[in-house]
């Protein structure tokens, strides 16, 4: 904020509007850029949900191996196209959940695939009804533990998790068990209403990770509906 626009606060809203304008300000400045600080300290990162990978920019920021985990078929090409000058981030075409060979009816999802769940759609369709689910497709699931090793990969090279399923992160979570053990993150979108019917809350996942031994540490509200219901991203870190 500058000094002009300061002074201008000052003269509407006296001295005390003008201090709680700028603390506003700063703390807005604060949270923009301590948003993606957990990546400072992060040279591998797990992304399942991977959709058609719109972080991958940021992740090639700072420089991270990427793994990226895409179920749906016809995503997980464009996904491939869309990260192919990257060349330390890689796509897998795989449903994780917490079992493995389990068959699941995945719901598809209008806008290009980003809200799509195994989990049918409850209040979302409500609350965004310009996103259709008009069609459905069987999948198999993997967990994570089970995938990276059928890669070859060590848990260690990765130290955050991404993950944003639409309503099944706790499942994904449920078969990371292993993988969690050398985690310093995981970030991980909920809501407090039953989006989809039966995904997981916001205290829910807390609660799971605080037992893995992950501590809340940023919680960053994505969307709200007129009726207080909200979308999160949280952000996990190892104890």
């Amino acid at each position: 904020m500058t000094f002009t626009a300061i002074w201008k606060k000052t003269k509407t809203r006296g001295v005390g509007g003008a201090a709680k304008a700028v603390y506003k300000e700063w703390a807005r400045v604060v949270r923009r850029l301590t948003k993606n600080s957990y990546l400072r300290q992060t040279s591998g990162l797990i992304h399942v949900g991977a959709n058609l990978g719109q972080e991958r920019e940021l992740y090639a920021k700072y420089n991270l191996k990427v793994l990226w985990v895409e179920p749906l078929p016809d995503i997980f090409e464009r996904l491939c196209e869309n990260i192919k000058t990257f060349p330390k981030q890689t796509a897998v075409n795989h449903l994780l959940t917490d079992q493995d060979g389990a068959e699941y009816l995945f719901h598809i999802a209008s806008n290009d695939g980003a809200s799509s769940s195994l989990l049918e759609p409850a209040r979302h369709k409500t609350l965004i009804p310009a996103v259709r689910f008009e069609s459905t497709i069987t999948l198999k699931s993997i967990t994570l533990d089970s995938l990276l090793l059928q890669l070859g990969e060590s848990s260690r090279s990765y130290q955050t998790l991404v993950v944003d399923t639409q309503g099944s992160e706790l499942m994904v979570l449920k078969g990371a068990v292993r993988t969690l053990t050398q985690l310093k993150f995981v970030l991980a979108e909920a809501a407090d209403f039953e989006a989809y019917a039966g995904c997981a809350r916001v205290d829910e996942l807390t609660s799971y990770l605080s037992s893995a031994g992950f501590k809340l540490i940023r919680s960053d509200r994505q969307m709200e509906s007129p009726q207080g219901e909200r979308y999160f991203n949280l952000l996990y870190r190892k104890r």
